[in-house]
């Protein structure tokens, strides 16, 4: 159930006095599941039109990017490992909603959403995918590890990014700046033994860290069920606080992750959030997705549970928005994606004496262990 909390009459200075009407809608969220809490975050949040609309054109911009992914890949020009993000969308936007972008973020390798809500944009990461010189990393990155401001990728290697996430997390403690890290993985890492070395490290040290695990059902091909004994991945910090949330709605996600990162910015140290999303791909693009599951698994999540779906049913039924301007919106959106995908096929390549580029922080000569002559490459093709 929804309705009306505020409505704001504000008189614009103009001419002609126009009258704007703003609405702030306020919304009942599933409940929280806790764990070693006694009170969790707000089972109401308040959405105002412009937060509304920028949520939509947000995941929006990160449902088209990925479609696209998927279709550059499937003609070859992306190559390698790929792994998408469509159906997650809420959980990156409404992370961003409950936290600054002056906080930090890292994450796995289905990492396009959050290096768009980081600063990244749809041109740097669709370049990226292609390995072309405009991309994030220069090109030299791909799928699994882009970059921007505050955001530390992008990592490869399954689990490894949360003890780094503790060691950001140390360096906000350190430096006082009241500033936190968010450490992200997948409920197939979440068995890994350094996640639990982290989370004793973190507790031990009340560092400023949210975890979170985005539930995304089924790892890389195994369901939950058949990969963990516990599947309450929210209680797997034992000593350490936790939340479940439904990762399908942006408005819980955004609430869960504000009460989560007071928590963190009252020195209480770390707290363990699990979201309980779905992907629509496979686990990457060398996964068909179906072989696990059925299509009208999928099929049931998209026409019942779809972030996107649910913001816009959300403001449409509430007057908050049109039909008109969502689909405004919407063909932006698709511009930019195909402005961005022309400019990801015709970017060149970085050259390949820019490989040894880049290793140190103040461009240093490469001169390590006998590898300077590597700096001299020169491409026969």
């Amino acid at each position: 159930m929804e309705w009306f909390k505020n409505k704001h009459i504000q008189v614009l200075e103009w001419p002609s006095q126009i009258c704007r009407v703003e609405f702030s809608l306020c919304v009942l969220l599933q409940k929280v599941d806790l764990h070693r809490l006694e009170e969790g975050p707000p089972l109401t949040a308040t959405l105002t039109r412009e937060e509304g609309l920028k949520y939509y054109r947000t995941m929006q911009t990160i449902r088209r990017m990925e479609l696209k992914a998927d279709q550059l890949y499937k003609q070859k020009i992306i190559r390698g490992f790929c792994h998408l993000y469509d159906g997650q969308e809420a959980c990156a936007v409404g992370i961003e909603g409950g936290i600054t972008l002056s906080d930090h973020l890292i994450t796995a390798y289905r990492a396009h959403g959050y290096t768009l809500t980081r600063g990244g944009t749809v041109r740097e990461i669709m370049a990226e995918l292609t390995g072309r010189r405009g991309g994030i990393a220069k090109g030299k990155g791909g799928s699994m590890h882009m970059y921007t401001k505050n955001f530390y990728g992008g990592n490869g290697i399954v689990g490894a990014q949360v003890p780094l996430g503790a060691g950001v997390a140390l360096a906000c403690k350190y430096l006082g700046n009241d500033q936190l890290c968010v450490s992200l993985y997948g409920d197939g890492a979440a068995n890994q033994g350094q996640i639990f070395e982290t989370y004793n490290m973190s507790s031990l040290w009340k560092l400023p860290i949210i975890f979170i695990c985005e539930n995304n059902q089924y790892a890389m091909g195994t369901s939950v069920e058949r990969s963990a004994a516990s599947t309450e991945y929210y209680k797997r910090g034992d000593y350490i606080p936790g939340i479940r949330v439904d990762g399908m709605d942006v408005l819980c996600v955004r609430e869960a992750t504000k009460f989560a990162a007071a928590h963190c910015r009252s020195g209480k140290g770390p707290i363990l959030m699990e979201l309980q999303t779905y992907r629509y791909h496979g686990h990457s693009m060398s996964d068909p997705g179906v072989s696990y599951r059925t299509r009208e698994e999928i099929q049931e999540v998209r026409s019942k549970s779809d972030p996107i779906s649910m913001l816009k049913d959300r403001m449409l039924s509430n007057n908050m928005a049109s039909i008109e301007e969502l689909k405004e919106i919407d063909i932006a959106v698709r511009k930019e994606i195909e402005d961005a995908a022309q400019f990801a096929t015709t970017d060149p390549e970085p050259p390949l004496d820019d490989l040894c580029s880049h290793i140190f922080a103040n461009d240093q000569p490469f001169e390590v262990r006998g590898a300077t002559p590597w700096t001299k490459l020169t491409s026969t093709s």
